[in-house]
């Protein structure tokens, strides 16, 4: 079966102008180009444009997402099943969260009193467990059941004012990231900055800081897929300049 842009858009919920730009930057390109012009799609495309939207769905970014699907061991199937686990556990959180919800809407009735800290227990056990999920055995591995124990314990017990202060170091970690990033110096003044807002973003969760572990965890992140995953949503690269940067900042670079 094939498609002209205008089938192919409508059938997949997206705009004409985004299959255009998917083209552009070489993400999705047409089967061919007809006789008058029009970009023609098969089914090889369509499949390929079904990968797409699953990725954007995760917020992957385009640049990352090409990464992906070009590379040479990319499997389809295996990709499949990942995105399917992938969307399992967002309709878990978001099942969380709904349920928070109704609490606090039955508070705001009157029938149920509900304290600052349980408005965050969603966000907070959502996190816990999705981290869980993911990194759960390796994390065990490398640092041992009773520091994560006491590094979990420490996060369930943040108050709202931390908790909301731990979410925006999150953020403004990943902003400063990329700037940073932009310069393509893991030892300059912006790499610095990251890498100090890190280890105050760590020390929210981890019992005791060392340079160390901080070096080991930012190794990991280059190591295990799904954190550089995370890290390089953005721009590809991120997660291992974020390693070099803090490699330098401990001194324990080699």
């Amino acid at each position: 079966m094939e498609y002209t842009i205008q089938k192919l858009a409508k059938m997949a919920g997206v705009s004409t102008r985004t299959l255009r730009y998917y083209d552009e930057v070489g993400i999705l390109k047409p089967a061919r180009i007809n006789s008058s012009g029009y970009r023609i799609y098969g089914r090889k495309e369509t499949d390929r444009l079904q990968q797409i939207l699953f990725y954007r769905e995760l917020e992957f970014s385009i640049d990352n997402i090409k990464e992906i699907l070009s590379a040479p061991d990319f499997n389809e199937k295996l990709a499949l099943i990942n995105h399917k686990k992938l969307l399992l556990e967002k309709r878990r959180q978001l099942d969380q969260l709904i349920r928070n919800v109704d609490m606090t809407i039955e508070a705001k009735e009157g029938r149920r009193i509900m304290a600052d800290n349980a408005k965050f227990e969603g966000f907070k056990r959502n996190m816990l467990d999705e981290n869980e999920r993911k990194y759960g055995q390796e994390i065990r591995e490398k640092y041992g059941e009773d520091r994560v124990k006491a590094s979990n314990e420490k996060f369930m017990n943040m108050t709202k004012e931390q908790y909301e202060e731990f979410e925006n170091l999150g953020n403004q970690i990943l902003d400063t990231l990329e700037a940073a990033f932009d310069t393509k110096d893991p030892a300059g003044e912006l790499a610095r900055e990251v890498c100090e807002l890190h280890k105050k973003w760590l020390t929210f969760t981890w019992k005791d800081y060392s340079k160390e572990a901080h070096a080991g965890l930012a190794q990991m992140y280059v190591d295990d897929e799904r954190f550089t995953a995370y890290y390089d949503k953005r721009k590809p690269g991120m997660a291992k300049f974020l390693r070099d940067a803090v490699l330098i900042y401990t001194e324990l670079k080699q």
